[in-house]
């Protein structure tokens, strides 16, 4: 019998379909063991030895796998083709070793890029040993992480109450979001005007736009004020134009390459505006199959741009078939990935098969919105160049004082247009080189003709900021600077997210106070860990190993020797707080611009303000440097700076447009919340604000979305009952019939459709009965007495013996697959008399209690109110 084992139970069903009946395909369900959240899991004093840990699922899934590999012949490591995949195929042969199931056993590794039926029994043929390079790479990876944040964030907790934690790649992230929010309030708005006028040259009007004036060239921003755009239109108006030149000059576009992990998370955010984890579980689901239709996609960990010669004709044939032969171009495209860290022979995320159209296959929405735009990717990928007429219009007045230009753009053959065009991050900015539209088609004019003014118009404009990042250009901006790698973009995001240092608003990130006094603290005293290059080149370094090129513990070594004085010097370092005041006294305290001290305190008028912390609340704020006299206080971050919000919290945000009434943001006894009063209601509406949410930034729009909640989503397809959205207790949902189901983010709960809400609830469902149904570890036989099974069942706290509504626990060490029916009934029948219950006896009928005599009895004094506890982190 042949053993094969994969991550995941989906990805066991698929491939269970395409082997015989000589192999068994179990599960690891994902990783089977971790690093321990504690000290001491990696020990550098010890040759960074490192202790990993099986939880109680973990245990259960490899005490199955340790019994089929006692039976088998071969075992065959199947996981994923990338270095979490070798990872957990070593961490599952580890234990296989420890716990002796394999003695003779054959053991071999396999890796295909496509659940398919020919890609698993290609792999099947062509089997390997595991590769220790990419086990270390992965070693290195993991300890490096560990070390970092176990090493830095009790650094943070010691120095800089409130902070949560620090991490590799982590904190440079952060980085990057608070360097753009600095850029954008260091930005200065520049006023330019554009001018353009509107002619005709015995043609139909065409727009052109002033780009000679006084006989100088202008730019975009050259016209800085009313007056000379005043003098510009004065001499448009009275000049004599005639058309000097008309440039036409042929443009190709070639497609884009098929997806990358990045790219596709980049796409999905643009176009379905899926958050990055929300893209890889869609992804996943696709490339371990669905149904019985197999993999539709191939493996979605990837930086390669490869295509096989076989997908590459697939969806040549395909082109052909669905938009013609003059869409098929005369050579296949190859292309090649820019990076060199680039994981080698990973080919690109495509459909397993091509001519599987999207129409053509059953699945929920979010799997059928992605399957759609990586098949359209795919094939636009190899169809012909779009070409385009583009054409230049010059027009100047006799002097050469005065011209103008018109620019125009023709679609001449759509190509792969037809099939596919990539969407753009951001619109362009007011005054940057890209804000002019080229796409206008121009009338048939000539050159030499006489052109006659119509209209003018001047604008006044301002430059804008460059624009926050949103997950697509985050993920964008990481890959660009080489830090972190496609698998971990998506976790990368969500830490940020629920360690509460970022915040999203329309989806974008903004920094949250504390998240930039994090970043503060690490650029003052770690700055060379959160240095951009330092982490690349880390990570390039780690591609090394997994090469082979370098020893993955002398990299340890090196890093462990820097990472550790610095720690040290830290630690022992005195006014750490003084001099982060000192280094972000500017954005704490910005210049009112009316030569007054920002850092005057507004209550007592004599004291300054200063960065100051609490280790007993946890917390760090501004406080005045009168304290105790003064106890002015206030959070930190541009919201507290504004008048009126400093000292109380409660402040007005605004009117509600439709009902007239005031909307304010209060501070309660369970936190920040907002309230309106409503016509005809005996109390006003409320909402509390959601995790990651700032009361000190919150605006009108924001305050009146929550209070819009619950809306109705539509009506269930299946009894016509309404499904709802709403914000609850546990963060965002859908509602329907009584049953909730999760939004991921709270930006879904104002734009969740009708589809994607009966998707999340279906899901809920499933998950539901999967858990009320769950199968025992091992079955008993029946009690003596009652009747009732006797079951040994996994819990939250590991493995105990069921009988009817008695659970007993197993003693420690006794393993579930050894315990017998009379050790078993002897644990129920402890636990019975302990509980004052017999296994399996009926409840008696409860007599009607007669009535209790009033007694007097004398009250125990009250305790004193218990202070609040400062909430842990």
């Amino acid at each position: 019998m042949n053993l094969v084992i994969v991550e995941s139970p989906a990805k066991a069903k698929t491939i269970n379909k395409y082997l015989g009946s000589d192999f068994e395909v179990l599960a690891s369900y994902g990783h089977v063991r971790d690093l321990p959240s504690k000290d001491g899991s990696v020990r550098p004093d010890e040759d960074f030895a490192m202790s990993w840990e099986v939880d109680a699922r973990g245990a259960k899934r490899l005490s199955e796998i340790a019994e089929a590999a006692k039976r088998a012949d071969r075992v065959i490591l199947a996981t994923d083709p990338d270095r979490e995949g070798e990872a957990i195929s070593w961490h599952v042969l580890e234990v296989l070793q420890k716990k002796k199931a394999l003695k003779d056993t054959e053991v071999e590794r396999v890796t295909f890029n496509a659940i398919t039926k020919s890609a698993v029994l290609e792999a099947m043929a062509n089997p390997r040993q595991l590769d220790m390079e990419l086990v270390e790479a992965y070693l290195a990876r993991r300890a490096l992480d560990y070390l970092v944040g176990f090493t830095l964030s009790p650094v943070l907790w010691r120095k800089l109450p409130g902070a949560r934690s620090a991490g590799r790649v982590q904190s440079v992230a952060l980085r990057i979001v608070v360097d753009r929010e600095m850029e954008i309030e260091r930005f200065q708005p520049q006023e330019y005007w554009s001018i353009e006028a509107d002619l005709t040259a015995d043609s139909p009007p065409f727009t052109t736009r002033l780009v000679k004036h006084a006989g100088k060239r202008v730019q975009r921003l050259d016209i800085k004020d009313e007056a000379t755009a005043s003098a510009a239109r004065a001499a448009i108006q009275s000049g004599q134009f005639t058309i000097t030149s008309i440039e036409k000059k042929p443009v190709r576009r070639n497609p884009s390459p098929p997806f990358t992990t990045s790219t596709l998370q980049q796409e999905a955010a643009r176009k379905l505006g899926f958050t990055a984890q929300r893209t890889m579980q869609a992804a996943q689901k696709l490339y371990e199959g669905v149904d019985d239709q197999g993999g539709l996609i191939t493996y979605m960990r990837t930086d390669g741009v490869y295509v096989t010669p076989e997908g590459i004709a697939q969806a040549r044939e395909v082109i052909g078939e669905r938009f013609g032969p003059a869409y098929v171009p005369s050579e296949p495209r190859y292309y090649k990935v820019k990076a060199k860290n680039a994981q080698e022979a990973h080919e690109a995320i495509r459909p397993t098969n091509i001519a599987r159209h999207p129409d053509s296959v059953r699945l929920e929405d979010d799997l059928r919105r992605l399957y759609e735009l990586i098949w359209k990717r795919m094939v636009a990928s190899q169809m012909e160049a779009a070409r385009m007429d583009r054409t230049t219009v010059d027009i100047e007045t006799p002097d050469g004082q005065t011209g103008l230009r018109a620019t125009g753009q023709v679609v001449i053959f759509d190509g792969f247009i037809a099939a596919y065009e990539e969407g753009r991050d951001d619109k362009p900015r007011a005054g940057s080189d890209d804000d002019e539209d080229d796409t206008t088609r121009l009338p048939a004019l000539k050159e030499g003709a006489a052109a006659k003014v119509e209209a003018i118009r001047t604008d006044q404009h301002f430059t804008e900021p460059p624009p926050r990042y949103s997950e697509a250009t985050l993920v964008k901006k990481l890959e660009e600077l080489g830090i972190g790698r496609p698998s971990t973009y998506a976790s990368i995001l969500t830490t940020l997210r629920d360690r509460q240092y970022v915040r999203m608003e329309k989806n974008r990130f903004y920094p949250e106070d504390n998240g930039r006094l994090v970043t503060a603290f690490l650029e003052q005293f770690f700055g060379q860990w959160v240095e951009y290059d330092f982490t690349a080149a880390l990570e390039n370094d780690l591609d090394e190993v997994s090469d082979g090129q370098m020893d993955w513990k002398t990299l340890l070594r090196t890093f462990w020797s820097q990472l550790k004085p610095a720690t040290a010097a830290v630690l022992d370092r005195q006014g750490v707080i003084d001099e982060l005041d000192a280094a972000i006294g500017p954005f704490l305290f910005p210049d009112k611009g009316d030569g007054t001290d920002p850092r005057l305190c507004p209550l007592c008028k004599s004291g300054r303000l200063h960065l100051k912390a609490s280790f007993k609340m946890k917390s760090s704020f501004i406080g005045c440097s009168n304290y105790p006299e003064c106890r002015y206080t206030r959070g930190f971050g541009a919201g507290a700076n504004a008048e009126g919000g400093a000292e109380g919290g409660d402040r007005e945000l605004g009117v509600d447009p439709d009902t007239g009434q005031p909307v304010a943001l209060k501070i309660g006894r369970f936190g920040p919340y907002v309230e309106t009063a409503l016509p005809d209601a005996d109390k006003p509406k409320r909402s509390s604000l959601p995790k990651g949410w700032s009361p000190a930034s919150l605006t009108l729009e924001q305050a009146l979305r929550l209070l819009s909640l619950p809306r109705e989503v539509g009506p269930h397809p299946e009894d016509g009952k309404p499904i709802s959205a709403g914000l609850g207790r546990y963060g965002p949902f859908v509602l329907h019939n009584g049953v909730y189901a999760n939004l991921p983010d709270i930006e879904e709960v104002f734009e969740v459709g009708l589809n994607r809400a009966v998707s999340l609830l279906a899901e809920k469902k499933a998950s539901r009965g999967a858990r009320g149904g769950a199968a025992p570890l091992k079955e008993l036989g029946n009690h003596p007495e009652s009747g009732d099974p006797v079951q040994v069942m996994a819990g939250r706290f590991g493995p105990y013996v069921k009988c009817g509504k008695i659970n007993a626990t197993l003693p420690k060490g006794t393993e579930p697959e050894s315990l017998t029916l009379e050790a078993a009934l002897e644990l129920v029948a402890a636990k019975a008399a302990a509980g004052g219950k017999k296994p399996g006896a009926k409840k008696a009928p409860a007599k009607k209690a007669a009535p209790k005599k009033a007694t007097a009895k004398k009250a125990a004094p009250k305790k004193a109110a218990a202070k609040p506890r400062a909430a842990k982190d």
